[in-house]
């Protein structure tokens, strides 16, 4: 029977320790396994293999939740109130705004968290154990410590393994560590016990993708604990942050509870100093209330968010978060992974170097369309014999298939092969009959080669093609071809220097040559290839930049966006992609690596964050620390990625970013948006819808207070001087949700204004309203008090019913409002300038507002609830000049500010 582990620590380094301390610690046999019985012990001991999701909130408590506001309270003790006065109808219809608004916020309350459910799905698989000697397939979630695991070339590795035996095995890891070429993993590396993620070889990573070969490892770390579970944790912990926008509501929102409260407080006060009835006090107090609280802006910004979320899906952004539209137009910096968010994921040969000429290409990713040039003019293949040899060489020489799928071209095996799959495509060598293989020797860590043998048909000579890194190709070669193709003395050292340049432009670098084996070889082996070979020439390959993301980052710069690049790639790939993508504006970009960064502490992170453009080598946790580092220095953070190793850094920052063509479920569920088209260009869109909602809203939050303003200072106003209140918290309420829903509204569809995009970011702590757009309040807030009361006392004074005088108190609100709404289409700019007809729903919901006050005015149940009556032409004569004239001074005042902006420009220049 084998004995039980007896330490199993999470967090131990087993990359560092030899296969044989963990088979003993772990208490397995490399050969039989762990017995059935030890399995289903252990399987109690330390739980299934799965990622445990976090319990979200249930939806009754998410509905109540939506009750949790400052100013709904209030609303609330108002109804409550005016039931206690026996006002049934009033306190349904006070009620009635509220629940309005908490049902709106509950519909568009993003979907419960779905991260962590996402991992748990990737988790469920199958598995190949030994177990009691025997090789068997089990579920993946059965899997426990000490297990011994065999992988094959396309499995996906169930839990975290330490390899004890590999051959030729590589893994993808770019979903968890950012690394764009699979990793040779070699279970008998020395590594130190503080070696990156990213470069422990000796380990097999759950979730992660066999690309080539075989392997066998025991299971060191399952479900919670395995590295994907510890990133699963980093998203349960990261918080959501609120958006620049709901946390300067939710101040306002403070504030003006006190300030109600204070109103309110005092009204009653004044009531009883004068001692006027109980009720009359606090009909007076509820009417202040219900005129100050702005209950129809939540509305208006969820419904002006949602039109922002279906233009952005139409550009290719899908918005999981409403709050994520606004916080786009306030990003201040945008942090990228490199591999497929900047990058196209796709190896491609840019250089080559055959004969001694250098020799370049066209086209990008796996799309075999492109051309092989020699200083800058295409080339004929054949007329260059040493570089028709370098391309056959990895044709042949080559394990991979390119593929093509509804259009989209694809590799099946290594990308590194797929690039030279796609050069030689380039080069119509795709359409010479290959040259049957024969034999072959794999590619194996130790040797750093690989070769195969080939007839070339009868009465030829057979071939080996060798391909491996420079330093073992090179050993092995006496003689090179030069430009003519014919054989000439191998000079090492102009190919190491060659190899060189070519890897100082952060270009991977592999060699090929050729070996003549005697007649009728039929198969090869390292002893035939140790030395005599002809070196043919080097290719230089790199994962590309998206083009469209090289003018996506200079429209994010144009507009004071900075981008930084946050990969898991190697420091020298990374520097040369952001320069190439021109991150830094044309100069070299500073670079950190993870290990620069496990040295800082938070304070010196912040200031390194700050003045560093790219992150090299980082891991998750370290993504997250940088995204928390940029945003303790004010910035607002966007977050692109698309890996497992994204997520919690995409949950933390204020606005994630995944690709949803190459993304994973994990990234797609943490984030706020999602490109349905991967493409980084999309962003720049999306900032510019984002921008532009952001003035909606402002324009929306600009057009709402006056109307609260107004209506306060007219019941305050009433209260002080003792006179009858000129329109009733019932009205009040009618003209909040009337006008907002069907004036408010038509301000969400404004077409954006001209210069968005040459703008920087609106500031953190700038206020929702500047100190042009307080003055305006003032100013409509004393318009409508001075026009509302002027025509109440004109109504009484002219013999009209205390209800007629009230209705045209309200008319004369609704007026001056739908003019003022003409003003703020544009807030520097008269509606001529920016198109009178460029928004067709304004005159919707013009025509809307004025059936509405038509009912209130003529219906007789309208009439009824409402407390209104019919009222003269004349009357409406009145109302109407008063609104024309407000509509002219706003118009005034944004003349003389333009003017005054024009003259002060030229001085300052």
């Amino acid at each position: 029977m084998v004995a039980p582990p007896t330490h199993v620590t999470p967090n131990q380094l087993w990359h560092s320790e030899s296969p044989e301390y963990v088979m003993a610690t772990l208490a397995s046999h490399d050969r039989h396994g762990l017995s059935a019985d030890e399995a289903a012990r252990r399987l109690k001991q330390y739980g299934p293999n799965v990622i445990t999701a976090k319990g979200g909130k249930s939806p009754l408590m998410r509905f109540l939740l939506q009750f949790h506001n400052p100013l709904l309270y209030i609303l609330l003790v108002a109804s409550v109130i005016t039931l206690w006065l026996k006002d049934p109808v009033d306190a349904a219809i006070i009620f009635g705004a509220v629940l309005v608004n908490v049902i709106l916020g509950y519909i568009q309350e993003s979907r419960a968290e779905k991260a962590i459910e996402a991992l748990a799905r990737a988790m469920k698989m199958e598995a190949t154990v030994v177990r009691d000697g025997k090789t068997m397939r089990i579920s993946a979630a059965e899997l426990v410590p000490g297990d011994l695991v065999i992988l094959h070339s396309g499995d996906r590795v169930p839990a975290d393994l330490r390899l004890i035996h590999t051959r030729d095995l590589q893994i993808a890891e770019a979903a968890l560590t950012g690394e764009s070429v699979p990793v040779s993993k070699d279970a008998h590396a020395a590594l130190e016990a503080d070696t990156a993620l990213a470069d422990r070889v000796t380990m097999a990573y759950a979730s992660t993708l066999v690309t080539y070969g075989q392997g066998m490892g025991i299971v060191v770390a399952t479900g919670n604990q395995t590295e994907v579970g510890r990133i699963s944790q980093l998203i349960a912990t990261a918080h959501d942050l609120q958006t620049p926008l709901t946390r300067k509501i939710a101040e306002f929102s403070r504030l003006l509870l006190f300030v109600i409260l204070g109103f309110a407080a005092m009204t009653i006060v004044i009531g009883f100093m004068r001692g006027q009835p109980l009720i009359d006090t606090l009909i007076a107090a509820i009417a202040l209330a219900v005129s100050a609280i702005p209950e129809g802006l939540p509305a208006a910004v969820t419904v002006t968010l949602a039109i922002g979320v279906v233009r952005m899906a139409r550009r290719q952004a899908i918005i999981r978060k409403l709050p994520a539209v606004e916080t786009l137009g306030s990003t201040t910096v945008i942090c990228s992974d490199k591999t497929g968010t900047l990058t196209q994921n796709q190896m491609t040969v840019q250089q080559i170097i055959a004969g001694g000429e250098t020799f370049a290409t066209t086209g990008s990713g796996y799309q075999p369309d492109g051309e092989i040039t020699l200083h800058g003019a295409p080339v004929a293949v054949a007329e260059h014999p040493a570089l028709a040899e370098c391309l056959r060489a990895g044709l042949l020489c080559n394990d991979s298939e390119l593929i093509e799928q509804d259009g989209r071209w694809d590799v099946r095996g290594d990308p590194t092969e797929g690039a030279l799959l796609v050069v030689a495509y380039k080069a119509g060598l795709h359409q010479e009959q290959w040259l049957p293989r024969l034999d072959s020797i794999p590619f194996e860590s130790e040797h750093q080669y690989m070769a195969t043998l080939h007839d070339a048909g009868p009465a030829r000579e057979r071939v080996v093609y060798v391909k491996g890194s420079v330093e073992a190709i090179v050993a092995r070669c006496t003689t090179m071809l030069d430009r003519n193709g014919h054989c000439v003395p191998c000079d090492t050292a102009a190919i190491h220097r060659a190899a060189e340049a070519l890897a100082g432009q952060g270009l991977r670098v592999l060699a090929f040559a050729r070996g003549c084996p005697p007649p009728g070889t039929d198969s090869i082996s390292h002893h035939d290839v140790m030395s005599g070979l002809t070196f043919l020439g080097l290719q230089g390959m790199v994962d590309p930049p998206r083009p469209e993301a090289i003018t996506a980052v200079r429209a994010c710069q144009e507009a004071g966006i900075r981008v930084k690049m946050i990969t898991g790639d190697h420091a020298l790939t990374a520097a040369v992609i952001a320069e190439q993508i021109g991150l830094d504006r044309g100069r070299k970009p500073s670079v950190l690596t993870g290990r620069d960064i496990e040295v800082l502490n938070d304070k010196e992170l912040i200031d390194a964050a700050e003045h560093t453009t790219v992150f090299a080598r980082v891991t998750p946790e370290q993504k997250l620390r940088l995204v928390q580092a940029l945003q303790a220095r004010g910035h607002v953070v966007a977050m692109t990625g698309d890996g497992v190793n994204d997520a919690p850094a995409l949950k933390q920052a204020d606005i994630g970013i995944a690709m949803g063509l190459m993304g994973t479920d994990v990234a797609r569920e943490a984030a706020d948006m999602v490109l349905t088209d991967d493409n980084f260009a999309t962003i720049e869109a999306a900032v510019e819808e984002g921008r532009g909602v952001f003035d909606n809203l402002t324009k929306i939050i600009a057009w709402t207070l006056p109307t609260n303003v107004g209506e306060g200072l007219v019941i305050l106003a009433a209260i002080l001087i003792g006179s009858v209140l000129p329109v009733l918290p019932v009205q009040i309420l009618w003209v909040n949700m009337a006008t907002v829903a069907a004036l408010g509204m038509v301000l969400a569809a404004e077409r954006k204004e001209p210069g968005i995009m040459q703008r920087p970011p609106r500031k953190v702590d700038a206020p929702i309203l500047d100190s042009t757009l307080l003055w305006r309040t003032l100013a409509v807030g004393l318009l409508i008090v001075i026009s509302a009361f002027t025509l109440f006392e004109w109504e009484l004074q002219a013999g009209a019913s205390l209800a007629e005088a009230r209705t045209v108190a309200v008319n004369v609100i609704v007026m001056i409002e739908l003019c003022y709404l003409l003003n703020c289409r544009s807030l520097t700019h008269s509606m001529f300038q920016i198109g009178v007809f460029s928004n067709r729903w304004l005159f919707v919901g013009v025509g809307v507002m004025i059936l509405l006050q038509l009912s209130f005015t003529y219906l007789p149940w309208m009439n009824q609830i409402m407390y209104s009556a019919p009222i003269s032409l004349e009357a409406w004569g009145k109302i109407i000049t008063m609104a024309l004239i407000g509509y002219l001074l706003i118009e005034l005042e944004k003349w003389l500010r333009r003017q005054y902006a024009s003259r002060r420009q030229p001085a300052l220049a």
